[in-house]
């Protein structure tokens, strides 16, 4: 498992305005909604959508984000141990987060747990050919050596193998598109059934 108590990854993540655009576009957001993002980083997504009024909370388990998020709402928690009660979120969101997690299905246990039934995830994971590729750079940043990009991407995932995780958890695939440009990557929406 690797540590990603990091001051240099938090801030060397930069904002990237396409994940606002797929959330607006794929999620219906509304005030009173509670919304979850799992793996917010320094909170550039969390902090956009809390100034449009969504009641929103970034949780990151690198513990400098919430020292350099500047905000309240970036919390240090780690996604397979969510410190929330059950069925307290309307939605939950990761952004490039899910390829990180080593216990993902203890994640995703976590992450249908704290959603609501009938409640929507949005989930943002790189389209790699070959796992750890896209985390090479990374890899240096917290290795020093682009031999433990495996260890920073632990998963390659695909729409069908994230929906057979999340099927046992009740949560049903509604939406699933590929994303060329910038960088190769899936885009997954499910939807808590109950």
């Amino acid at each position: 498992m690797h540590d990603y108590d990091s001051r240099r990854y938090v801030t060397i993540n930069r904002w990237d305005p396409s994940h606002l655009e797929k959330v607006d576009r794929l999620l219906s957001l509304s005030d009173g909604q509670r919304v979850l993002e799992v793996g917010c980083g320094q909170g550039h997504l969390t902090k956009r959508l809390a100034g449009r009024g969504i009641d929103i909370t970034g949780v990151d388990a690198n513990p400098k984000a919430s020292e350099i998020a500047g905000t309240d709402r970036v919390m240090y928690m780690k996604g397979e141990d969510l410190e929330f009660d059950d069925e307290s979120f309307d939605v939950v969101l990761s952004v490039h987060a899910l390829e990180h997690i080593p216990p993902l299905d203890e994640a995703i246990s976590e992450m249908a747990r704290v959603l609501k039934p009938g409640g929507s995830a949005l989930h943002i994971y790189p389209a790699e050919p070959v796992m750890g590729l896209y985390a090479i750079p990374t890899s240096m940043i917290l290795h020093g050596t682009p031999f433990k990009a495996r260890e920073v991407h632990c998963h390659k995932l695909w729409p069908s193998k994230l929906r057979r995780m999340m099927e046992p958890f009740g949560l049903s695939e509604t939406h699933h598109e590929f994303n060329l440009f910038k960088m190769p990557q899936f885009v997954s929406v499910f939807e808590k059934i109950g």
